[in-house]
């Protein structure tokens, strides 16, 4: 979906955000005004952090707290904003969105704050390169969740005799020996995002890193329609036959209860799902064990949430956002925000004192494929394609889950689906 602000928004869209989110009075000299739908319980608490942060250097934070719609909301505010010429000093926003945003010509340089915090030597490659619009840095990274993770609850192993996978072979031993012993295999929620987030996950698997950048990041046709693509149909195929009958539209937290509870013994989901565990009082390596998806210790899916700067008119207020930026990459504020979210640090230098065992498996694997060419965007979660293509993608995948398509026809689909405009 483009952006193209150039076109006006709907009349009834604009009068129904327009009093909620056009400034009765212009910005103040020291302030700044953040839009972002961080609303939830350990993410509000983190953004309260970052007010504090801001307010403790003379700088007043206005709120702009979008709930609900998974983003979606927040950005049809955000468009409203911008169209009247009113836009705030940030605003979450992430992936290849901000490259659209750019593309507008409505974000700011923050190379300034770039270069103070030393960003370039404190952020991997690939991380930075998210954050910049035509080379220069336009939004600040908040956290880094990894999305290659397989949720393990070792009881239903133990119970069943099973060990836990490093690999497809070992995974469908164990899923059979679970599924033996009475017990759902695989704790899934029949959504399409969930959907999309296993097959990210098994093409990196059956593939690796390489195949996974040609066909799902630079969108190969030859590696769309391809044997190994293929394969990494067959294998979701598989998985299928392991999840229960009641998945369908179960929301991804309700899966995560399902291992926590010892109904089923393993889950394909990012590092969000550890906060469940957390919350439940659950100790990682004791009650549950966080590994990388089958056949993907050397890779690893990154999804960064990360604030966008727009052009704001005074000198106080570019000022003022240049320090919210730095405010965001601070050491400081990388802990207390990610040991809140169950994500960990985007940048370099980072306490790892409070982390636990699965966060810091998560650093120490971040920084190896960082080097070693396994980090990779997840396209399920915005961070690889665009999104008309990322949608068609995830069309193709939940059709697949949900019917008898084969693998063959699933990737003409998919070949199909990366042509989306």
């Amino acid at each position: 979906m483009k952006i193209k602000l150039s076109v006006q928004v709907t009349l009834a869209a604009l009068a129904t955000i327009a009093a909620a989110a056009l400034p009765v009075v212009s910005a103040q000299a020291a302030e700044v005004e953040v839009l972002h739908y961080w609303t939830s319980g350990g993410e509000a608490k983190s953004v309260a952090e970052l007010k504090k942060m801001m307010e403790a250097k003379g700088i007043t934070w206005k709120d702009f707290a979008v709930a609900g719609g998974g983003g979606e909301n927040a950005m049809t505010a955000l468009k409203a904003r911008v169209i009247a010429g009113s836009a705030p000093t940030a605003a979450q926003i992430k992936g290849p969105s901000i490259q659209e945003w750019g593309k507008e010509g409505v974000l700011a340089n923050i190379d300034a704050a770039a270069t103070e915090g030393k960003w370039e030597a404190n952020l991997p490659k690939v991380v930075s390169n998210v954050m910049k619009y035509q080379g220069h840095y336009v939004a600040a990274p908040v956290n880094v969740h990894r999305v290659n993770w397989l949720w393990i609850n070792p009881e239903v192993l133990a119970k069943a005799g099973a060990k836990a996978p490093t690999n497809f072979t070992e995974f469908f031993d164990a899923a059979d020996k679970i599924k033996k012993a009475g017990m759902i295999a695989v704790a899934h929620g029949g959504q399409p995002w969930q959907d999309a987030t296993v097959f990210e996950s098994v093409a990196l698997g059956v593939g690796g890193a390489d195949f996974y950048k040609k066909a799902i990041v630079q969108l190969d046709p030859a590696s769309l329609t391809g044997p190994t693509m293929i394969k990494t149909f067959e294998t979701l195929a598989k998985i299928k036959t392991y999840i229960d009958k009641d998945a369908a539209g179960r929301d991804w937290n309700l899966a995560t209860a399902m291992i926590i509870n010892g109904k089923a013994g393993m889950q394909f989901m990012g590092d969000w799902a550890k906060g469940e565990f957390t919350a439940a009082g659950k100790q990682p390596g004791k009650d549950y064990l966080c590994m990388p998806a089958p056949g993907t210790d050397k890779a690893f899916t990154f999804n960064i949430d990360s604030m966008t700067m727009f052009k704001v008119k005074s000198a106080e207020e570019q000022k003022s956002q240049l320090v919210l930026a730095g405010a965001i990459m601070s050491p400081e504020f990388q802990e207390v925000f990610n040991l809140n979210k169950g994500s960990i640090p985007a940048r370099a230098g980072v306490s790892r004192a409070k982390f636990d065992s699965c966060a810091i498996k998560s650093m120490d694997d971040m920084d190896a494929t960082s080097k070693n060419g396994g980090l990779v965007p997840s396209f399920a979660h915005g961070m690889a394609i665009d999104s008309a293509k990322a949608g068609a993608f995830q069309d193709v995948i939940a059709k697949f889950m949900n019917s008898s398509m084969t693998p063959q026809a699933a990737v003409l689909a998919l070949a199909k689906a990366a042509k989306a405009k």
